[in-house]
């Protein structure tokens, strides 16, 4: 399929602020008293990537002034699903985050509630490609499993990052950087199955689509139409396997080996927060990498009638 720039930015963007939010809510009985600047640049940054996504993904849409209306879907449509997910995570999110900002009240009920939400919003966003049977590479529990995974690793890194830059400590923070960097090592592992599953399953033929595989080969007497339509431009993508391989080692570099030897190198005190940064930005240059490739790989039935 066609890579949407939005939805890529969307989907990468959203994924980590959402993954901080939740990591910041199931920190709040754990991490302590916290200064200020700390918590106003981690919610901040938390808010600001989830609505930036969410608002960056009302490009794609042809009439984005209707964007509202799939609000009311909510029974049917997991995007209706994520908008309310995302809608009630933000708001308890903005109570929880005050509340701990500015009142010194960090209550870990409305943490975990905040959490919870958050990652609930990235499972729909996740569903959202996964419920799509005509995408055969989408179509698999796995796909809003890696849209879970990676949101915590981007939020993790995000906050070790964060705690590095902020705090005073000056010895290695051995747990965090254990977390962050298990997180990321188990995402990209995940991913990899995702990849070997995806090559591994039968592709969409005619006799498939068209449901007349008992009766022979399938084949195509009129083309569909003389010109070019919405379908061929959003469905009709190809990339070469050779492009996909070595698109796929890079990401796999980028936002994973690289982020986990640069959290390696920060570890030795004091806590370093110029290599964490790196591996931050790092990270989500993968992702960025790995978020095309969702798309560019994926192949839709209608294209078989192309």
């Amino acid at each position: 399929m066609h890579p949407a720039y939005s939805v890529i930015f969307f989907t990468v963007a959203s994924g980590a602020g959402l993954g901080l939010l939740a990591f910041m809510g199931l920190g709040a009985a754990s991490v302590g008293a916290q200064p200020m600047p700390f918590l106003l640049t981690a919610f901040g940054l938390a808010f600001a990537l989830t609505v930036g996504g969410l608002l960056s993904s009302t490009f794609h849409l042809g009439h984005p002034e209707r964007a509202w209306r799939a609000f009311s879907q909510w029974r049917s449509s997991w995007l209706s699903r994520e908008g309310v997910f995302a809608v009630v995570t933000l708001v308890i999110g903005a109570i929880f985050a005050a509340l701990w900002t500015f009142l010194d009240l960090s209550s870990a009920i409305l943490g975990i509630v905040t959490a919870i939400l958050a990652l609930i919003t990235v499972w729909a966003t996740g569903m959202i490609y996964a419920q799509i049977k005509a995408v055969d590479l989408w179509h698999r529990l796995l796909t809003p499993v890696c849209y879970l995974l990676f949101s915590i690793a981007g939020g993790t890194t995000l906050f070790l990052f964060l705690h590095a830059l902020f705090t005073d400590k000056q010895e290695p923070v051995w747990e965090l950087s254990s977390v962050a960097m298990v997180a990321l090592l188990i995402a990209w592992v995940v991913k990899v199955f995702w990849w070997l599953g995806g090559d591994k399953a039968p592709t969409s033929t005619p006799e498939s689509a068209t449901g007349l595989g008992h009766l022979g080969k399938v084949r195509l007497l009129e083309k569909p139409h003389t010109g070019s339509n919405y379908l061929q431009k959003e469905m009709g993508f190809h990339i070469a396997r050779k492009h996909a391989k070595r698109l796929r080692l890079i990401a796999i570099m980028l936002g994973a080996v690289l982020p986990i030897l640069l959290i390696l190198l920060a570890i030795p005190a004091p806590f370093d927060a110029f290599w964490l940064g790196l591996a931050v930005v790092s990270h989500l240059a993968g992702m960025l990498v790995e978020r095309w490739l969702f798309f560019a790989e994926a192949r839709h039935a209608v294209m078989t009638y192309y």
